[in-house]
C-alpha cells in the first residue's frame, strides 16, 4: 500500500512541477536530464506544488 502512495504522490509532483514551475517555458536538453529534474522537484517541492497546481487546474489559469 506504501508503494502505491509513493508512486501516487511521484506522479502527482511530477504533473504538479509540469503545471507550475514549467508552464510556458522551453526546455532543452536531453530527455534524461529533462524528465529527472523534473522529476525530483517535483517529489521534493509536491507537499506545496500539488495544492497549488490543483487550485490553478480548477481555476482555469
Amino acid at each position: 500500500m506504501a508503494g502505491v502512495l509513493l508512486l501516487a504522490y511521484c506522479i502527482a509532483g511530477y504533473w504538479a512541477c509540469g503545471v507550475t514551475i514549467y508552464a510556458n517555458k522551453i526546455r532543452i536538453g536531453t530527455w534524461n536530464d529533462l524528465f529527472l529534474n523534473r522529476l525530483i522537484v517535483g517529489i521534493i517541492l509536491g507537499w506545496i506544488l500539488i495544492p497549488v497546481a490543483l487550485i490553478k487546474s480548477f481555476l482555469g489559469s
